[in-house]
């Protein structure tokens, strides 16, 4: 077992490369362009996380909302870390992982419901909407 990458202060990074998906790569394989691990401002890492869901890489997508969800004000934690997790449930969906998906989905919506309930700021994001998009997509995946 190797240890883990790190920065020069100590700090686990990623190094190695990754596909479309977040699955690791062999060291010196060409992977997908890696997201910054510092956090964005809200407005940009909704835009970003939508723009790499839209080029088929929900897995950064969660990397870009995990950044905001641990660096963000903690009445914000359900939202980012909610948006987070349906992304991870895509990326289960996408790895043929369906219980994964499911189970993921299902609890991102659910930290998204508990955030709208509360009436924190939406930064345009329809949360209803996100939500039953999410329970939608979980039923989908659902073996019948």
């Amino acid at each position: 077992m190797t240890d883990r990458d790190r920065d020069p202060a100590g700090r686990p990074r990623q190094e190695r490369p990754r596909d479309a998906l977040g699955r690791p790569l062999p060291y010196g394989s060409t992977g997908v362009e890696p997201v910054p691990e510092e956090p964005l401002p809200p407005q940009e890492t909704l835009d970003r996380a939508r723009e790499l869901v839209r080029e088929g890489r929900p897995f950064s997508a969660h990397e870009v909302l995990e950044a905001r969800w641990k660096a963000g004000p903690d009445d914000e934690r359900d939202l980012w870390q909610g948006l987070a997790q349906v992304c991870v449930g895509l990326t289960h969906e996408a790895r043929g992982n369906m219980a994964g998906a499911v189970t993921l989905l299902e609890r991102g919506a659910a930290h998204l419901e508990q955030y709208a309930a509360r009436g924190g700021p939406t930064y345009g994001l329809d949360l209803p909407e996100v939500v039953a998009c999410a329970r939608a997509r979980a039923d989908q995946v659902t073996p019948p």
